[in-house]
């Protein structure tokens, strides 16, 4: 992926932690999901007083898109820190790495962790979920 395209997806997720709604663990994440057509959908992380309830910025990302007939996806960026200071990367947890499973190939699907434009690498869905169980299992 060209360095051009992945300085918008950073910026896109940095510019979500403005909107996350996280009054009780304060860990602010923002997300940039990019189609394959080149659309791009956003999202923030929602938490809720039940815990269960919240939803991860990644997921708010994919089910926005989803919800809108988007299919096919090329890539998605994570950043993510206490206050919304990033220092660190976000990785996405496990269920959101089972819906990426759901709606990508995992050996093509990209996943950029960014602290910075300057501090990120890319991972392709299958490094960060490698024994993934998505539809081709049930074929």
């Amino acid at each position: 992926m060209e360095k051009e395209l992945i300085e918008k997806l950073i910026d896109t997720a940095i510019a979500q932690l403005a909107y996350s709604y996280t009054p009780y663990s304060h860990f602010k994440v923002g997300a940039a999901l990019l189609t394959r057509d080149g659309k791009l959908y956003t999202g923030c992380n929602i938490e809720n007083a039940a815990y269960t309830p919240t939803n991860c910025a990644e997921r708010t990302a994919f089910f926005k898109a989803v919800s809108e007939g988007e299919r096919s996806f090329r890539a998605i960026c994570v950043v993510g820190g206490k206050d919304g200071v990033l220092t660190e990367y976000a990785a996405p947890c496990g269920v959101c790495r089972q819906v990426m499973m759901e709606f990508c190939h995992p050996d093509e699907f990209q996943i950029i962790l960014a602290v910075s434009r300057e501090k990120y690498d890319v991972f392709t869905l299958r490094e960060l979920l490698p024994l993934g169980f998505g539809p081709d299992n049930l074929a």
